[in-house]
């Protein structure tokens, strides 16, 4: 899942961001000073150690703004990198490089602290079986390339769309007015290509689950680890188990070692430090 996905899929956020920067006349600092014959080759660098996210989108925003340039990135996203190192270079009309820049680098430094703060769980999991993965707490227009970032930081993700599974919560469960509801609605309606996950805050909600049948995972929301441990012991192996809710970074080597399959996590998203990454001429 960590091969590039088709530019074409990338090419409208991209776009869009682009247009928001160059705005309604383009770059008019860069248009004002900079001769339209001067060419140069620029670096982009790492300013600080961290996994490498989006240097395809880097490279499509470049050529975005002109198809001439030449691109040669030194290291792929997925791949760790050390302060000082030098990610890309991009050589050509500097004008270009200028009205490209700051879309690269907000792309870039954005996604690397994404997949950076990924990889820092997933170390955590090691030794067990336990998958991180991520949530739909991302950024409104942004969700496709934060997703992919936690796939260069080792993670996995979570449904992409709100069609993309059933995933029942308590909001859920309280309106339809019950778990016993909410699960026969499933079995009596869902397609057999469609996984179900419910959401349960205790273990008397877990009980009712694995009577009642027709659900996939279950989402153990909020519970100590010991209950998840007790959870674990419940499920005996039959359901998918995902432990969610404040999953920080201290807690993922303790809940992990329960034997929970997945911890998700919204902080990957949400929460994770801009790295430092720098365009320099």
């Amino acid at each position: 899942m960590n091969s590039p996905l088709p530019d074409l899929v990338l090419e409208p956020v991209i776009r869009n961001a682009l247009a928001e920067d160059l705005g309604t006349y383009g770059d008019i600092t860069t248009r004002t000073v900079i001769p339209s014959d001067v060419t140069y080759t620029a670096r982009l660098n790492a300013r600080e150690a961290g996994v490498v996210s989006g240097m395809q989108i880097a490279r499509i925003a470049f050529h975005l703004v002109d198809p001439t340039l030449k691109i040669e990135t030194l290291i792929a996203d997925g791949q760790p990198c050390a302060k000082g190192d030098v990610l890309m270079t991009i050589e050509g009309s500097a004008a270009s490089i200028l009205s490209g820049e700051r879309v690269a680098l907000n792309f870039s430094g954005r996604l690397t602290g994404i997949a950076t703060m990924t990889a820092s769980y997933v170390a955590e999991t090691k030794g067990t079986d336990c998958r991180i993965t991520c949530t739909r707490k991302t950024t409104p227009g942004l969700r496709l390339v934060e997703k992919q970032a936690v796939l260069h930081g080792g993670g996995f993700n979570h449904r992409f769309s709100l069609s993309d599974a059933i995933l029942i919560k308590d909001n859920h469960i309280a309106a339809a007015g019950g778990i016993a509801p909410v699960l026969e609605a499933v079995k009596a309606q869902a397609s057999h290509m469609m996984r179900v996950e419910i959401e349960v805050d205790t273990l008397e909600q877990l009980e009712q689950v694995l009577e009642i049948g027709g659900a996939d995972v279950v989402l153990l929301d909020n519970m100590d680890t010991p209950t998840l441990a007790k959870a674990v012991a419940m499920n005996a192996g039959k359901l998918v188990l995902e432990a969610s809710g404040n999953m920080t970074l201290p807690r993922v080597a303790e809940v992990a070692a329960t034997g929970v399959h997945y911890i998700s996590s919204g902080a990957l998203t949400h929460s994770a430090k801009t790295l430092d990454l720098g365009l320099d001429f």
